[in-house]
């Protein structure tokens, strides 16, 4: 019977969370905390063998708190769950020591197979956040289009800076953080070769990007 300590500042996520786990029959929910103090404190009397962990909690935040859970239950595996659709919280979550990374919008059996999956001392990332970490690694062929050599999330996050969005705005819509969007702004105007968003509004236009959707 593998043990889980739900760390997430829903209530009602929790409870879901648990009925989910609790359905199956190798698995049982120890624990549950709304906050990283907290997290911690059960993680250290619990000893769980997986922590599902979000990554927004209640005063805190679930990306800072890994080291201090490891810390806490080091035999314990972590899996991050959350909402932040971000290749960016990825790479972080596993420096700071997380074992997995599932989307909330992930189906039932998925989650079930991403613990089953991390619980067996295996790596477990949402696919479609693999595919846009492994864009970044292997080489890709040289398109002769260059919006083409773009990533999908730099074409979405040009597409929004040409029309007029701002970082903030665009973070929101897309579920990242400013920083990442600049990042990916940045890096898409580089190979494309623009030195600004004048630049980048007439590319758009020039290549009826900017046509609603």
């Amino acid at each position: 019977m593998s043990s889980i300590l739900l760390v997430d500042d829903h209530a009602v996520l929790r409870a879901g969370l648990r009925l989910l786990l609790e359905s199956q029959p190798d698995m049982v929910v120890v624990g549950e905390a709304e906050d990283a103090r907290t997290a911690i404190t059960q993680a250290t009397t619990l000893q769980p063998d997986l922590i599902l962990l979000d990554l927004s909690l209640t005063n805190s935040s679930g990306l800072a708190a890994i080291q201090s859970l490891r810390a806490a239950a080091p035999q314990a595996r972590i899996l991050v769950l959350t909402m932040h659709d971000d290749e960016g919280y990825v790479r972080q979550a596993l420096a700071a020591g997380a074992h997995g990374y599932v989307l909330k919008r992930a189906a039932d059996a998925e989650l079930i197979a991403a613990i089953r999956a991390v619980l067996r001392g295996e790596l477990y990332i949402h696919p479609a956040l693999t595919r846009r970490l492994l864009e970044d690694i292997l080489p890709q062929p040289q398109p002769t289009n260059p919006w083409e050599s773009l990533s999908e999330r730099e074409r979405e996050v040009l597409v929004l800076v040409a029309r007029g969005y701002t970082a903030a705005e665009i973070a929101s819509q897309l579920n990242l953080s400013p920083k990442t969007v600049e990042t990916y702004r940045t890096r898409g105007m580089e190979k494309l070769g623009l030195r600004s968003r004048a630049a980048l509004v007439q590319f758009a236009l020039d290549h009826n990007l900017l046509a609603p959707t």
